[in-house]
């Protein structure tokens, strides 16, 4: 395919923060094999600083986020590129690891799932796709959408945020790229600078590398708050493998003091659910009796286990 005159005027991107030059890599292509990894390395340690920066916005998503999903709504990602590769990433991985219903979180990327493994830059260009992508979800007041444009200028990202107001859902907009107060009408805004790339506009980099950070926060913490966890444990998983099922029974040896046969006939009588399993060692119940006292204590194992009166230590 030859080159095309751009259907827009795109005069003023030199200006946005992820387009400019890098100075510290103006010479990148003098480089050994050795200096261009010190030089990505030490271009990377300043990612997780320029996230930090952004902690009181990230919260406040984490706290919408959780009080949809609590109330049966849904978080879906929109992007375009990298960054819709990314939302659909972390979509993906939230129910291996919590158990949660794979409609619950949502990623939607530009070109459709094909461009998940081929790149189709032109669909980001404009904001009719993402508004229809979209809607095509039935999107109402009770989700969240999270538009990811780490440049700040996706069309087909501003095109499903409108949509989304439109439509009374809650809106988070992530960028890697200054945005005023104001210039985007959405409930929370995370704008973490990360600079210039190494590679001028490359932003699969360190603002890639911000955006996985940001996402696995909000979902790993909206759901610590929902009680998939207990302690650090992952005890809402789906055992889907060896390796899965063989997590959850340290799991329940490490919380329930059982050998590691007594961890497998238990989990064999919780139905392979960590959580029901804990409960039922922990308090001698049988399988009926700690389903209700999980339902009453809203899926969380420490608080059935108070209400129990046991040790809710984890």
């Amino acid at each position: 395919m030859g080159w095309k005159r751009p259907e827009r005027d795109m005069s003023d991107m030199g200006s946005l923060l992820t387009e400019q030059r890098n100075p510290n890599s103006a010479e990148l292509d003098r480089l050994t094999s050795l200096e261009l990894v010190d030089l990505i390395n030490s271009e990377d340690s300043t990612v997780a600083a320029a996230v930090a920066r952004e902690r009181e916005t990230i919260a406040a998503a984490v706290e919408l986020v959780a009080d949809r999903l609590g109330r049966g709504g849904r978080l879906i990602y929109v992007g375009a590129g990298t960054s819709g590769r990314l939302g659909v990433l972390d979509a993906a991985e939230c129910p291996p690891t919590f158990g949660s219903d794979p409609d619950v979180i949502r990623g939607i990327i530009a070109g459709g799932y094909g461009a998940l493994v081929r790149a189709k830059e032109g669909a980001e260009d404009e904001e009719s796709g993402g508004a229809a992508d979209l809607r095509e979800l039935g999107v109402t007041e009770a989700d969240v959408v999270l538009g990811i444009a780490t440049s700040g200028v996706t069309p087909y990202v501003h095109g499903a945020l409108i949509a989304a107001r439109e439509d009374g859902a809650a809106t988070i907009f992530l960028s890697c790229s200054p945005v005023p107060d104001g210039a985007v009408d959405v409930d929370i805004v995370i704008n973490p600078l990360t600079g210039p790339e190494v590679v001028t506009g490359s932003t699969r980099m360190k603002a890639g590398t911000a955006t996985k950070l940001v996402l696995n926060t909000i979902t790993t913490s909206a759901w610590v708050l929902l009680g998939k966890t207990f302690g650090n444990l992952m005890v809402d998983l789906n055992a889907t493998c060896d390796k899965l099922r063989d997590r959850s029974c340290r799991i329940l040896v490490e919380t329930a003091g059982l050998s590691y046969n007594e961890a497998a006939e238990t989990m064999e009588r919780a139905g392979g659910h960590v959580k029901l399993a804990i409960v039922m060692a922990r308090t001698g119940r049988d399988r009926a009796d700690a389903e209700r006292l999980l339902e009453e204590s809203g899926g969380r194992v420490r608080e059935a286990l108070a209400a129990a009166g046991v040790d809710s230590s984890s």
